[in-house]
């Protein structure tokens, strides 16, 4: 059984007073989570809740972690990707005494999965994901805890495609809301966070310029857009490589250069994978790439950058810098790929992840998800109640659900009330005039 970070680390002591440093700085940055904390420390939403996590475990996480311990909920956490823990802030984490962190750095993908069943042998009432893998597992090996699961909450692109995919195939067996696609979520998380995280991240592991290089970015979705934008921002050249038409054209109309991956491939310096697909970058564009080029993936797997095709290409692979590995080709060049293909704003050695104001907004949504599921399944169990029957909601069926829009709106007031800014309402005639049909010319 695996045991708790603080049971695995040399020096405790040290690694929970730095992880609570790093902790109490993002702290102080998060507005949106701190007038929740003050509201749910006084109500105890999640009083006889467990909530299972699987996120990537930094400080901003751990801050979102305790907000829901401090809520009255158990809470067992886990890492979603193994290159993306900060174990000092897992082992400050696990000193909460409603918490228990099972999250560490570089673990095999045996060990990661040992740490994901052992969240799920808390029997949690509520999930709370990143990718979509703690659902799986659920589903896949512990079906007879979804009974008693009220919902759960899914925080990124790739973890609610998949979950999209479960749910068209009718396997999905309770509800999940997908924070991924509020807009609290998707117009600051994915286009500002994305963007600014991954060029930070590439730029700090390298120590290189983007100023007069050549960036391709697999994909425009939101998360492109934003790596696109940024990239042009530092003075790039971008090109934008796409599948869907329509988004195609849009990375024309905004000014970006758009070609087949196979032609970028001659051309680009740094590549940038966003899609939450696989084989975005394959055998046939490594063939045509120049000496030197950066290789990295913004998306949630290692699976958008084809390294089993490269590492068969390669004569040898070389570790220039901490989080680089040089695929050297038969010819002598060199193909550079970062964090091991891996989520590269969370994966570098020295990667922090979406600046804190982002991720306190992404975090507000799910926090005020996470009571939504609790007060739906009170609702609905207000009449009669039994320990032996099922926790059901009668508003959220099992399936994919939206963000109600009154929560979403929620968030957002709180952080631009904690930012001083203050913005108008709709007038009664405005109000009026929005929801008829009956006006005219």
């Amino acid at each position: 059984m695996t045991a708790p970070i603080s049971e695995r680390l040399d020096d405790l002591e040290t690694a929970r007073t730095e992880g609570r440093r790093k902790m109490d700085w993002a702290r102080e940055h998060m507005p949106i989570l701190a007038s929740l904390r003050e509201e749910f420390a006084e109500s105890q939403p999640f009083a006889g809740e467990v909530i299972g996590m699987a996120m990537h475990v930094e400080a901003k996480t751990a801050v979102l972690a305790e907000l829901l311990a401090d809520g009255g909920a158990e809470v067992a956490i886990t890492g979603c990707n193994p290159l993306s823990t900060h174990d000092d802030v897992s082992a400050a984490l696990d000193a909460h005494e409603n918490v228990t962190s099972y999250a560490e750095r570089g673990v095999d993908d045996d060990a990661y999965y040992a740490a994901m069943e052992a969240v799920i042998e808390h029997e949690p009432s509520i999930t709370v994901d990143d990718g979509m893998d703690l659902i799986a597992a659920i589903h896949e090996d512990y079906p007879e805890l979804i009974d008693t699961i009220v919902g759960g909450c899914e925080e990124t692109t790739t973890g609610v495609h998949r979950l999209r995919a479960m749910d068209e195939d009718g396997a999905l067996e309770y509800p999940v809301f997908a924070v991924n696609d509020t807009p609290m979520k998707r117009l600051f998380d994915n286009v500002h966070g994305t963007g600014e995280s991954a060029l930070a991240s590439i730029a700090m592991t390298t120590n290189l310029s983007y100023a007069g290089k050549t960036v391709v970015v697999g994909g425009y979705g939101d998360c492109g857009r934003g790596v696109a934008k940024k990239a042009s921002g530092q003075n790039a050249r971008v090109i934008v490589t796409e599948v869907d038409a329509r988004r195609a054209l849009e990375a024309h109309m905004e000014g970006y250069e758009v070609m087949p991956m196979q032609e970028a491939a001659t051309e680009g310096d740094v590549f940038i994978t966003t899609t939450g697909n696989r084989d975005v970058i394959t055998r046939e564009d490594f063939q045509n790439m120049q000496d030197g080029v950066l290789l990295a993936n913004a998306g949630h797997f290692d699976v958008e950058i084809d390294l089993v095709a490269l590492e068969e290409m390669a004569a040898e692979v070389t570790q220039p810098r901490d989080g680089i590995e040089a695929y050297v080709m038969p010819d002598g060049r060199e193909l550079n790929v970062l964090a091991e293909g891996r989520l590269v704003n969370l994966a570098t050695p020295v990667a922090l992840g979406h600046p804190v104001e982002v991720m306190d907004q992404s975090f507000g949504v799910q926090a005020v998800c996470v009571r939504e599921l609790v007060e739906s399944a009170e609702r609905s169990s207000a009449e009669e109640s039994s320990g032996d029957e099922p926790r059901e909601s009668e508003e959220y069926a099992p399936g994919v659900h939206d963000v109600p829009d009154d929560l979403d709106r929620e968030v957002a007031e709180i952080k631009l009330a904690a930012e001083g800014v203050a913005f108008d309402d709709l007038s009664e005639a405005q109000a009026e005039y929005m929801g008829s049909w009956q006006h005219g010319t």
